[in-house]
């Protein structure tokens, strides 16, 4: 009798297994569908920029790399990442352990005001640090009788590069603080440590890969910046172009195969970038795999230590 009620669930779980699965006309279409988007959209335009980088030889690539135009580019943008990584990931650390630490006024404020980048657009945002900082602008006055310049120059293009990248640290880390509670913090406390020991110690390990994840977003997002920067950069040459400017002022003047090679530096970041991303998921991916058996054999040996008090 036992067996009729088991066949019966075998029965219904198959048809419900049945009503989950796809066909493999429709599974094969949507992977064809997917492999086609990707083979059009992303894989054909990166082979592109290097084809054209060296449609007219090394040598043509060489010295597109070497002129001064691109080198003052190169300098300004990495000496821009440099210091914007470092602030936005105080930052997003800071960010992040007020809102999943602490409950206080204004904290969906707070959280609005990380979104907000996401949802202005980089050239509206390059346009308010002009209405702000520009010589008609609400501190233009002030700014030109003390000769300070900030529209225009390297400064300008630090403020409107880190208004469109500090939300990336801060989103990363949120839901990773969030699911981890405060549990640990607390007995860290309890146990003696102070302020910083648990911070260092307890806080930082658990979510170290967030914070690797969101720094890499924010150096992508710091390299290939174009709309706020060139608002607020004056597009003037050796001076203030940035790699991104640099490209479009190139391909502007008729330099199709230096405007191409420049690209390219854009290019070979974004797959290194991709490749550290998933070179660090692979990792974490294979500690966790490392750490589950020694977790399982704890409890197997408190099971058995269980047993032998009985």
């Amino acid at each position: 009798m036992a067996a009729i009620p088991q066949r019966k669930f075998a029965a219904g779980q198959r048809k419900s297994q049945r009503g989950t699965e796809e066909s493999p006309f429709v599974k094969w279409t949507l992977i064809a569908v997917a492999l086609l988007f990707s083979l059009v959209f992303l894989l054909l335009p990166l082979v592109n920029v290097f084809a054209q980088a060296f449609a007219k030889g090394f040598t043509v690539y060489w010295e597109a790399l070497h002129h001064p135009d691109t080198v003052s580019a190169i300098r300004l943008t990495l000496l821009v990442t440099v210091i914007c990584v470092p602030i936005n990931v105080l930052f997003g650390l800071a960010a992040a352990w007020a809102i999943t630490k602490f409950d206080f006024r204004g904290k969906s404020l707070l959280i609005t005001l990380i979104d907000l980048p996401f949802s202005v657009s980089p050239v509206v945002a390059g346009l308010m640090f002009v209405v702000l900082f520009g010589l008609q602008g609400y501190f233009g006055d002030w700014l030109d009788r003390n000769d300070v310049k900030i529209i225009f120059a390297v400064p300008g293009i630090v403020l409107a590069t880190l208004f469109v990248t500090f939300p990336f640290v801060a989103r990363e880390l949120i839901p990773i603080m969030q699911a981890a509670g405060s549990d640990q913090e607390q007995s860290a406390l309890t146990l003696g440590a102070n302020g910083w020991q648990t911070f260092w110690y307890v806080t930082l390990p658990s979510v170290k890969m967030g914070l690797l994840y969101g720094t890499i977003l924010c150096i992508a997002r710091c390299v290939g910046e174009f709309g706020a920067v060139s608002v607020v950069s004056g597009h003037i040459t050796g001076q203030t172009d940035t790699i991104p400017l640099h490209v479009e002022k190139l391909y502007n003047e008729y330099h199709g195969a230096a405007a191409f090679a420049v690209a390219s530096i854009l290019a070979m970041g974004a797959l290194l970038t991709l490749g550290l991303k998933t070179w660090l998921e692979w990792r974490e991916a294979k500690m966790e795999e490392g750490h589950q058996p020694s977790a399982d054999s704890h409890q197997l040996s408190g099971a058995e230590s269980n047993v032998a008090d009985g």
